[in-house]
């Protein structure tokens, strides 16, 4: 199907968030010894600029250093993700050759949001921006955020005419559509999961690859280690530690991603409680459940 051993890129990848000083500058020193973490826990990859990662907010300027200062943090120890979509096909094929540029390995390019294109529009976007380097590229599919949902048969088109789109992040939320997309794949076309609280089940069930994870902002290892079982096939454990896990899943969705994560991240010690808005900081009433939650798993 392709030229890349797409088997490097199961398992799990971590959704950073973003550490902000302050002064609302990008905070490396919080960002490096976070990548430390999610190297040391064995992740397959990290995914800087994603929707996670407060990625409307980043200047081209920023981003660039951004990607830049992770690739070299990372030092060749796990792979490196860069989100590069937006809701124009120009400046999304700009960024992409900018990640390039600065030492992606593979792009994340979500739907164009708003705007609502046709199936027809889809393709041509992703199409657009598939040639604009030579990099693996994977599809975000998350109609809950974009308002459009990519179809199957549009996104086997998609592969079939650019043989650089390797793998799709799965997160329609629409069980049929993931089984779907499992079903119909071409030999080496990984799907990830976009939602910790079913990676196990769409892992065990459908053959899904892995997870592009919130949840292992937190957790890392443990986020991993179910994710490994299920690649192993020792889904007796996995599921074992996807219960353990159910409420972290749940509860670092009890507001709008990446208000919950990042004030987790902070009374973890691993950055400020700073956001840039339209993000904010969490409502009392979730602050609540947060540090009830952390309590659960000793994380505070």
């Amino acid at each position: 199907m392709n030229a890349f051993d797409t088997k490097t890129f199961r398992g799990t990848w971590t959704a950073l968030i973003l550490p902000l000083t302050e002064d609302d500058t990008i905070d490396y020193p919080a960002i490096e010894r976070m990548v430390e973490e999610q190297v040391l826990a064995g992740v397959t990859g990290i995914l800087v600029i994603g929707t996670t990662g407060e990625s409307p907010t980043l200047n081209c300027d920023e981003s660039d250093e951004l990607v830049r200062r992770v690739k070299a943090k990372i030092a060749g120890r796990c792979l490196l993700m860069v989100g590069c979509g937006t809701n124009s096909t120009r400046k999304s094929v700009d960024k992409a050759i900018r990640a390039e540029k600065n030492g992606a390995d593979v792009l994340l390019v979500v739907n164009p949001y708003y705007n609502k294109p046709t199936q027809e529009g889809l393709y041509l976007h992703f199409k657009a921006v598939a040639e604009a380097t030579g990099l693996p590229l994977l599809v975000y599919n998350i109609k809950g955020r974009t308002g459009v949902n990519v179809e199957t048969d549009t996104l086997f088109r998609i592969v079939k005419d650019c043989p650089t789109v390797v793998g799709v992040k799965e997160a329609s939320g629409d069980l049929q559509q993931i089984q779907e997309v499992c079903d119909k794949r071409p030999q080496g076309f990984v799907v990830l999961s976009g939602d910790d609280g079913i990676t196990e089940k769409v892992m065990e069930e459908y053959g899904a690859d892995g997870v592009i994870s919130v949840a292992s902002n937190i957790m890392p290892r443990e986020v991993n280690e179910m994710v490994q079982c299920a690649l192993k096939g020792e889904f007796e454990k996995a599921r074992a530690l996807d219960i353990r896990l159910q409420r972290l899943f749940k509860d670092l969705f009890v507001e709008t991603n990446p208000i919950p994560v990042k004030y987790a991240a902070y009374k973890r010690g691993h950055c400020g409680l700073k956001y840039r808005l339209p993000m904010c900081p969490p409502s009392p009433k979730a602050r609540a459940v947060l540090n009830d939650m952390l309590k659960e798993y000793n994380l505070i």
